[in-house]
């Protein structure tokens, strides 16, 4: 007869979610089993986040060499070795995957359970050796994978992912980009900018997923210095001896040969091992189970999502949020507790970075533009470019949403979101304190725009400093 494992809450995958759900499960008293079929660390240390942005500071440090010059700083001529790069992309990866499996041995052995786990019936699991998880709640949190279609899929070793690219021993000379998201787009930059001659293609005209027609045009221009892009146009390829031959038509027509391809096309959530035609669980049209993002529970059952897997907002922070949230309800099932959730927050890491807050224009919405072009420290940085608008709602100019294509962007976003979260209005921004010369104060050209529009207009002397282009 196969082993039966009891516990108040069964956790299947060790990623940023999993073990953010167990940690919650175990703090709030439930006793936990934590499935997973490898324990290879987390999605953002092994093949996401971490290498990405090491490979992407190796570009920035290409392109700050290359353009010294600008201030009288003769460097010679910048040599890339390309095996170095990857070498360092590399070792720092292993570390960051080595701390991150530490932390997770710090689980009690008896916890963490390896094997792949199924539904064999609604609230019921058991795995892949046999063994039968007795759980009083469930937690799916299994990740996403990265998706190849199949007019690339059978062209062999040239064709990478997310999960590959970071193994290539050297650059590659011509390396083509399928798909516009965030990670196509930061890849095909970096690349670029470390001497890669790169082309982005995409059947669709947006990039990343920008809303505001300025600041996509700001990005695409950016974009458009270091690399080829190809947009609104479908790909053919074909393998060769020694590289991938690519045609593409549509708003343009072109033929050329590639040493690599690097497909960006989504990652879909990992679900096609656990069974759910068992788990009595309703599905929607993707195929993931139907969840309350307040409580991460799937209707009434006693089954929960966390991260990844539940194609929400596939960002570390969410995914660790929904790894608490869907964590704390399965211990306390049938109870649920409702959690407010963090103001929609993303992220792509292209310089300058490319960032999308809440909500955009809508019926009763104002916005505000800045342009950077002529903004006084980005001038004197030598990154006067890029342009950000901001949403607020009428009648009182309550910020709402952003889009942000900016120099230091990454850094007005995280203000502009924590101002967005705690519902401040642009005229209450406008009375906080801006520090001169600095970035933040090109958001001030945007704020007075929305006050302009809003009948709450604020006083002259609240808003007194130099002017943002100063």
């Amino acid at each position: 007869m196969a082993d039966t494992l009891r516990c108040d809450v069964a956790i299947i995958g060790a990623g940023t979610a999993g073990l953010a759900a167990e940690r919650a499960a175990r703090s709030n008293g439930a006793s936990t089993l934590l499935i997973d079929p490898e324990y290879r660390g987390t999605t953002c240390a092994a093949v996401g986040c971490m290498p990405s942005k090491l490979l992407i500071a190796a570009a920035h440090a290409a392109h700050a060499a290359s353009s010294a010059a600008m201030f009288g700083v003769n460097v010679g001529q910048v040599t890339i070795d390309g095996k170095a790069v990857m070498q360092r992309v590399r070792d720092e990866r292993d570390r960051f995957v080595r701390l991150t499996k530490e932390g997770i041995e710090e689980i009690p052995a008896s916890i963490r359970i390896k094997g792949r786990a199924a539904f064999t019936a609604p609230g019921c699991i058991s795995l892949d050796d046999g063994r039968q998880i007795d759980a009083a709640s469930i937690v799916i949190a299994t990740g996403s994978a990265p998706f190849v279609p199949d007019e690339f899929a059978n062209l062999g070793e040239r064709v990478l992912t997310s999960d590959s690219i970071f193994e290539l021993e050297d650059l590659p000379g011509r390396l083509a980009v399928i798909g516009s998201g965030a990670i196509g787009l930061e890849m095909a930059q970096a690349m670029a900018r470390l001497g890669v001659a790169v082309t982005l293609f995409d059947k669709g005209e947006r990039l990343g997923g920008i809303r505001c027609d300025k600041v996509h045009a700001a990005l695409k221009d950016i974009l458009a210095d270091d690399l080829d892009l190809q947009l609104g146009v479908n790909v053919a390829a074909s393998a060769l001896d020694d590289s991938i031959c690519l045609e593409w038509s549509g708003a343009s027509k072109g033929r050329a040969d590639f040493d690599y391809i690097l497909v960006t096309t989504g990652r879909p959530p990992n679900l096609d091992s656990l069974n759910l035609s068992a788990s009595g669980l309703e599905l929607d049209d993707d195929g993931v189970p139907v969840h309350d993002r307040q409580t991460m529970r799937c209707g009434d059952s006693a089954v929960h999502l966390a991260g990844d897997v539940a194609q929400d907002l596939p960002v570390l922070h969410e995914a660790s949020h929904d790894g608490a949230i869907a964590g704390r309800n399965a211990a306390a099932y049938p109870a649920p507790v409702k959690t407010d959730r963090f103001t929609k927050f993303s992220l792509v890491f292209t310089t300058p970075a490319v960032a999308r807050i809440g909500q955009s224009e809508d019926e009763g919405v104002v916005t505000g533009t800045a342009d950077y072009s002529d903004q006084g420290r980005a001038r004197v940085e030598g990154k006067n470019r890029g342009v950000l608008t901001l949403y607020a709602a009428a009648p009182d100019g309550r910020l709402i949403g952003a889009d942000l294509c900016t120099p230091g962007s990454e850094h007005l976003a995280h203000m502009l979101a924590w101002a967005i979260q705690q519902d401040q209005t642009a005229s209450q921004l406008l009375t906080m304190p801006f520090y001169h010369p600095t970035l933040e104060e090109g958001l001030k050209q945007a704020l007075r725009t929305i006050c302009a529009a809003t009948p709450i207009a604020l006083p002259d002397s609240q808003d007194s400093g130099a002017p943002s282009g100063a």
